[in-house]
Order: C-alpha cells, then structure tokens, then sequence
C-alpha cells in the first residue's frame, strides 16, 4: 500500500522556523521526484517545492531563498525546511510522489 505521511505542522509566529518531513512507504522512493504543495482556505492548491531524483530543485517565487526542500532516500523522506516564516505562509502543506500520490496534509499556521 502506497502511502505519504506529513509532520511536522503547527502554529508559529512570524519570522520562526518550521521543518516539514514526508515519509513514504510502499513505493520505491529513489525512483520518484517529491514535491510539497499547500493549499490556503479558498485558494487553489499550489506547487511550493520540488526536488528531482538527482536532487536538483525548483521553488515557488514567494517561498525562494526562505524554503528548503531536501530528501533522503535512505530514509524514504522529503523535507521541507521553512524560515523567516510569514502568515501568508499558513496553509495546509501537502507532499506528492509525482504529482500522483498524495498525503494527508498537516497544518501550517503563521500568526503572532
């Protein structure tokens, strides 16, 4: 059974720090590119980062130089580092294989 799980949400204030990790199972992690998508209320979702099998990376324009996007495929795990962390930030943050199997999401909320 193919399977994403995020974690790694919770509620920050303005300018701190979140790490985001996605840990796969039931497929063979090294072959897919990963990507983090989020999604805020009302908004359609978007893409935020992704990273290649060989590791080379795009990034959404709002979130360049602040977000960080890294996998291990030892551990079958995306990352998603996010600093200087804004309330336009806040949104649920979902990772995909591909663009074709999803998680469930977890919760990011920048708020003072």
């Amino acid at each position: 059974q193919v399977q994403l799980v995020e974690s790694g949400g919770g509620l920050v204030q303005p300018g701190e720090s979140l790490r985001l990790s996605c840990a796969a199972s039931g497929i063979i992690f090294s072959v897919y590119a990963m990507g983090w998508y989020r999604q805020a209320p009302g908004k359609q979702r978007e893409l935020v980062a992704r990273i290649t099998l060989g590791g080379s990376t795009n990034y959404a324009d709002s979130v360049k130089g602040r977000f960080t996007i890294s996998r291990d495929n030892a551990k079958n795990t995306v990352y998603l580092q996010m600093n200087s962390l804004k309330p336009e930030d806040t949104a649920v943050y979902y990772c995909s294989a591909a663009g074709t199997v999803w998680g469930q999401g977890t919760q990011v909320t920048v708020s003072s």
